[in-house]
């Protein structure tokens, strides 16, 4: 067997991060509620800071741009607005309303 040869690639830049404060690693359940809390989504966290974080969910083209999550153990709901979307994915920064 002869080796194959591999090309050096130029690496790529690293993206650079936005963000104001460090997101840690997080799998924990979330609860969104808006049109008044007549409509709710259940998702996951999957990386959170003080100021935003990752959601999961099945699908995102029926949430709106602002809403309140609520996280699993947490007693109170937190304001947050929608900063990006993937089909499954959001990401939500919190605010004060």
């Amino acid at each position: 067997m002869t080796p194959v040869a591999t090309q050096n690639a130029k690496q790529q830049p690293q993206p650079v991060d936005r963000r104001f404060v460090g997101r840690y690693k997080a799998l924990k359940g979330v609860t969104i509620s808006f049109n008044g809390g007549t409509s709710t989504f259940e998702g996951v966290a999957r990386n959170l800071s003080a100021t935003g974080a990752r959601l999961s969910f099945c699908e995102t083209f029926a949430i709106p741009s602002e809403f309140k999550v609520k996280f699993s153990g947490d007693l109170g709901w937190r304001p947050a607005v929608a900063r990006w979307r993937s089909m499954t994915d959001i990401g939500v920064a919190f605010h004060q309303p």
